[in-house]
């Protein structure tokens, strides 16, 4: 039943090339991850993404400031979105493993290495 299951999801998921300042996550996961060596909360809506102190104080929006290339995917390891923010200088993979809980958060920033953390539910 959960093969059937993974397998729905995964037929459902499709990559969708979305125009800059659109974000629509799809059927990726709703909800709010800890990035625990930044203290900050990344919140995931269905229009937005942002980012977040602990106590609500808003870090960043990434829908006022914009994204490029933002795709909603399926690896093997389970969902994805990828997208790039020129007004912060990065590019972004967040991934959902199908075995737990947590979200990856991979951030590609010039210069400096692969920023790569594990988040748990909020």
């Amino acid at each position: 039943m959960k093969r059937v299951a993974i397998a729905l999801m995964l037929a459902g998921l499709v990559f969708t090339p979305v125009f800059a300042g659109d974000i629509n996550l799809g059927d990726f996961p709703l909800g709010k991850w800890v990035d625990t060596t930044y203290t900050a909360v990344w919140e995931f809506s269905a229009g937005n993404i942002t980012i977040v102190s602990p106590d609500g104080k808003l870090y960043y929006d990434f829908d006022k400031a914009g994204v490029q290339d933002f795709k909603v995917g399926v690896g093997a390891d389970g969902p994805f979105i990828t997208f790039g923010c020129s007004a912060a200088g990065k590019t972004y993979k967040i991934s959902k493993p199908l075995t737990k809980a947590s979200l990856i958060l991979e951030i590609t920033r010039p210069g400096l290495p692969l920023y790569r953390v594990e988040m748990a539910p909020k």
